[in-house]
This record gives structure tokens, C-alpha cells and sequence, in this order.
């Protein structure tokens, strides 16, 4: 087996994404220099042709799966045959590609939607398969279930050396900002600004705020992502979090405070608040040596300047 170094063949699934830009920006400010990428435009993952050819042009050492279909709760809600079947053909040809092509190690990105709604707080990762998921996000997990399933069941029956992190709800510069799409933090980060800068009195929000959301900035998932691709070998899942939960009150609160808007918080509570409490139990990577290292406050300020600069008045 060889050797991870600064110029392995490294494929990145994904890199326009939240999660793969992160990994991009890392990998080349580390001095890595043989980094595969390819836009949705150039290389369809939905397709197993276009997926297989790639794989027999380029020959990829690494492969990391950070390609999916995401969107928050009204997109899942909203198209669920799409979050289902999309991100199984994403999942299944790049899976079976690593396999049938002799990647040396393969990670395939999850998720914490994948363990059961009434799981035990913080989430352990024995508490997979333990219990129903969240139903606002059903066919998403289940397709990550799917997928960490089918990586594991590669091992199991050819050995194809695969990990599989599971992170918590991750934010940064470079997510969505288009609500249809967005996550929790850019999408209050947006209607914050919007409402300061339009002089919105009000604004009101989903749910009740007391829903928790455990938050790790996405540069530090780059950060263990990288860790893990060294210092991990097992395809048992792994979970990866930053061990703090706030409540979405709280996290409103304080988006509020640092972009500058004064206006009043109303909850509008005829809208679902999605699983009511999502907290990883790390303990696993930090055996390992990981910890994560950017504050909320400083990570909710580089979604701020993301979005100032991308959505200027």
C-alpha cells in the first residue's frame, strides 16, 4: 500500500461543495500538487459510464466522496425522491469505481442525520441502526445509510481499505446562501443582514428555538478529514463534531448580535423544528488526538464576510 504524500493522486467528489472547497483550499495550502477535480458540468457522478471512464483515465490513489445533494429542512421536504435517488447513484458509482479500480483509500462522507431521532444524547456511533430517523430529513439519511452500508460491505467482501466520518451540522464560507438550499447558519446569516439592511423590524423564524444543533466549522472538518485519511483505518463509522450544542434560539441570537441587527425574533410555530436535539459523542476521535479549533463567533464571522462580499447592496 503506499503512502500518503504531497503528491499522491488525490480525487476530490465534490470540490465546488461546502465540505470539498474546504478540503481543496487545505490540500493546496499543504503542499499537495496532484489534486484530481472535476465540475458537475465535466463529470456527472449520477452516471456510472461517465464515473467509470474517469476513474480509468486518472487513476485516482485517494478518493474522497464529499459529493451529495443537500439542501436544509424545507428542500428535503420538499423533494425527497431527489435527495434519495441522487445521492444513491452518487454514493453506488463512485463506491464501486474505487473498488473495481484499486484505490488505495477511499472516504465516503456522512452524516449525523443518520442516527435515530430519539437516540441517546450525545450520540455515540454504536447508536447507528438503533431507531427511526428524523422524518423531515428521511431520504437523505437513508441514502447516507445506504452508503455507509455499501462501504463497509465493500470491505467486508474486498478489502477495499474505506472510513467513514460522520459529522455534525457544518457551516462556513462558501455554503448556500439561496434558502431553498441553505443550512442553518447561512440562512440566518442572510436574513439578518437582509433585515439590517433593509431596516426589517421583525423577523420570523421556523420552529421554536429550542431545537439543538451541534456546529463545527467546515474547515475544521477539512482539517480532521485529513487527520482521519492518515491516522484511520477501520470502516467502523467515526464521528466528527466539535462536542458543543446550542440551541437555534441561542444561535439566532448571537448571528444577530454580529451581524448588527436589532430588529425583534419572532417563532413561527406551525413550522417543524426537525430533530430536536443532535449531539456527537467524539470521544472516539479525540482518543485519536483530534480536537476541532475555530470558535462559533469567529466561524459565524467568515460566513458573515462570505456573504458581504458575494451579496454586495
Amino acid at each position: 500500500m503506499s503512502q500518503l504524500t504531497t503528491h499522491s493522486r488525490i480525487y476530490i467528489a465534490g470540490h465546488c461543495g461546502l465540505v470539498g472547497a474546504s478540503l481543496l483550499r487545505y490540500l493546496t495550502e499543504n503542499g499537495f500538487n496532484n489534486i484530481l477535480t472535476r465540475s458537475r458540468a465535466e463529470l456527472d457522478l449520477t452516471s456510472k459510464k461517465e464515473v467509470w471512464n474517469f476513474f480509468m483515465e486518472e487513476r485516482p490513489e485517494y478518493v474522497i466522496l464529499a459529493a451529495a445533494k443537500v439542501g436544509g429542512i424545507a428542500a428535503n421536504i420538499a423533494a425527497p425522491v431527489d435527495f434519495l435517488l441522487q445521492n444513491l447513484e452518487i454514493q453506488n458509482n463512485v463506491l464501486l469505481a474505487c473498488q473495481e479500480f484499486g484505490v488505495v483509500k477511499t472516504m465516503f462522507l456522512g452524516s449525523s442525520c443518520i442516527y435515530p431521532r430519539e437516540a441517546p444524547q450525545p450520540m455515540n456511533e454504536d447508536c447507528f441502526m438503533h431507531g427511526p430517523v428524523e422524518p423531515t430529513n428521511e431520504s437523505y439519511a437513508i441514502a447516507k445509510i445506504a452508503g455507509i452500508r455499501l462501504a463497509q460491505a465493500l470491505h467486508q467482501q474486498y478489502g477495499l481499505n474505506v472510513i467513514c466520518p460522520m459529522p455534525c451540522n457544518v457551516y462556513g464560507q462558501g455554503d448556500h446562501f439561496e434558502f431553498e438550499r441553505s443550512h442553518v447558519v447561512s440562512a440566518l446569516v442572510r436574513r439578518f443582514i437582509e433585515a439590517r439592511r433593509n431596516d426589517v423590524q421583525m423577523v420570523t423564524l421556523w420552529g421554536t428555538g429550542n431545537a439543538c444543533r451541534e456546529l463545527l466549522h467546515v474547515d475544521d472538518l477539512a482539517d480532521a478529514c485529513m487527520f482521519l485519511l492518515k491516522k484511520y483505518d477501520s470502516s467502523e463509522i467515526i464521528n466528527v463534531g466539535s462536542g458543543q450544542d446550542f440551541t437555534i434560539c441561542k444561535l439566532a441570537e448571537t448571528i444577530a448580535t454580529i451581524v448588527g441587527y436589532t430588529g425583534k425574533l419572532e417563532w413561527d410555530l406551525t413550522k417543524p423544528d426537525g430533530m430536536p436535539k443532535k449531539l456527537l459523542d467524539v470521544g472516539r476521535l479525540a482518543a485519536l488526538g483530534w480536537r476541532h479549533k475555530i470558535d462559533l463567533v469567529t466561524g459565524i464571522q467568515s460566513v458573515v464576510n462570505d456573504f458581504e462580499e458575494r451579496y454586495t447592496l
